[in-house]
């Protein structure tokens, strides 16, 4: 039986990129490309980061029941909505996987799945660490969006609270201050899994 490995963390801890390397470094684990509604940013490709969709197709799928878990998040650019679908990606009899979410669509997705074929991976760093980061990231957008990633980065300290973190069994933290050795500490939980 496969195995989910969910990657998480709030905005600009780094999962993003040791999602990215470790979907390189072990080509084994299969991909589940989520979908959005929000707009395309640059350097992103649609089926890769997600697939880019628009409300109307977002509500056929819901209608369809396939919809595993739809989050809504209401930004200074209006409702951005971000789901994974039952769509035929996930095969746990042949395969494992890795998927990249929030705390909550990492919730919805044990809970359809059940709690034996999810394995947390959450991504750790200091707020002002990833108060930095942002700021460079979005610093390189053609129109920078400060007043969105400020939001987010207040949004981030209630969806991941230490209540809610525990609320969602997750005990282990990867702390990435040392991308390299953060990758050793999961390469070894992909093992003992």
């Amino acid at each position: 039986m496969g195995k989910i490995y969910y990657v998480m963390g709030k905005s600009c801890s780094g999962k993003d990129t040791v999602y990215r390397r470790l979907t390189e470094r072990h080509p084994e684990l299969r991909v589940v490309v989520p979908y959005t509604t929000r707009p395309i940013r640059e350097g992103e490709t649609d089926g890769i980061e997600y697939h880019f969709v628009d409300r109307k197709k977002m509500e056929e799928m819901k209608a369809s029941g396939l919809i595993i878990e739809l989050r809504a998040y209401d930004t200074v650019l209006g409702v951005w909505n971000y789901f994974t679908a039952d769509d035929g990606q996930i095969d746990l009899l042949a395969h494992s996987y890795i998927m990249i979410g929030t705390l909550v669509s990492y919730e919805a997705m044990r809970d359809y799945f059940g709690a034996g074929a999810i394995v947390p991976v959450y991504i750790e760093v200091e707020d002002g660490t990833r108060l930095e980061r942002a700021i460079g990231r979005e610093r390189k957008q053609a129109v920078p969006q400060y007043e969105e990633m400020c939001r987010r980065f207040l949004a981030d300290a209630k969806d991941f609270s230490e209540e809610k973190l525990e609320k969602a069994g997750i005990r282990r933290r990867f702390v990435n201050t040392d991308l390299e050795e953060c990758l050793q500490e999961i390469e070894q939980l992909l093992k003992d899994n």
